[in-house]
């Protein structure tokens, strides 16, 4: 059979239909039925499909080991948030999920309890304190918290190529009673990277390019869902337009201002502080 304007969808429905995966048969069949529709319903040109197609080859060649241009591409066009809302149906009791985003680094340092990641990168100096449980309030002992943000300029370690040891990221691990204590530096808000493909499409818009003030957490325990979410300061502007559509509800916190004096890990700080307070809840598998 010949191809048309008619019958080409069919055709490559049924062309994928013979995939040896039926998830995958699933997935592509889909894929090519939607593809179509778009094409179809906006009459797309050759030009803009041969830009599409150049615009996706920029996004994968700017992408290496720290930087991740297609997660921010799918992030900025709300796919991210949706597959996590998709994957991620927590009961009431548990920290909701967020999206991963894209400098996470895997392999961060092992931290001991109190210890402070910022490790003299100028900043206000900020404390997490709180406990890991289940939905039922047990305390988790030795759970790993993987933790990372962006400086007070709002750079990640996964932009600075001239860095070579871990900075702004760290794993913790809660004590016996479920515990921990971080400390760090009070982030800011700041706008996602608009050097590359993802900025160049954004700056045709209205749409603003800025995330609210917030710190990354990861924490796959044996036995629970795994939970890759955000603490974000309460008051942080943008937290109503957060670009990548992450802002929760549940998660927005306050960062109390705090006298110098004992901090929560028991030292004394010379200057004030901010410390915030939240218990992480897993769900069982």
């Amino acid at each position: 059979m010949f191809v048309d304007e008619d019958n080409i969808t069919d055709l490559a429905v049924e062309r994928w239909a013979t995939a040896h995966s039926p998830r995958l048969g699933e997935l592509m069949t889909a894929l090519v039925r939607h593809l179509h529709a778009f094409s179809r319903e906006v009459r797309l040109t050759e030009d803009e499909w041969m830009a599409a197609i150049e615009w996706l080859t920029a996004a994968g060649r700017i992408s290496d080991d720290k930087r991740q241009e297609l997660i921010l591409t799918s992030d900025v066009l709300g796919l991210s948030t949706l597959v996590v809302q998709l994957n991620n149906e927590f009961t009431p009791r548990a920290t909701p999920a967020t999206v991963l985003g894209p400098f996470h680094i895997d392999g961060s340092p092992t931290a001991p309890h109190g210890f402070d990641m910022s490790d003299g990168i100028p900043g206000t100096p900020l404390f997490f304190t709180g406990r890991v449980t289940d939905t039922e309030g047990k305390p988790l002992a030795n759970a790993v918290l993987d933790v990372w943000q962006a400086d007070t300029e709002g750079a990640y370690e996964a932009q600075l190529p001239e860095i070579d040891e871990a900075r702004l990221r760290a794993k913790y691990r809660t004590r016996e009673d479920g515990t921990y204590c971080i400390r760090t530096i009070a982030p800011r808000g700041y706008a996602i990277p608009m050097d590359g493909p993802v900025g160049d499409l954004m700056r045709r818009t209205d749409i603003s390019h800025f995330r609210p003030a917030h710190v990354h957490f990861l924490i796959d325990e044996p036995g629970y869902r795994k939970l890759i979410t955000h603490l974000f300061q309460a008051d942080s502007a943008y937290l109503d337009s957060d670009v990548v559509f992450g802002t929760k509800d549940a998660l927005i916190i306050p960062f109390t201002e705090r006298p110098a004096g004992t901090a929560p890990d028991g030292r004394t700080l010379e200057v004030p502080y901010l410390h915030a307070e939240y218990d992480f809840v897993l769900q069982p598998r």
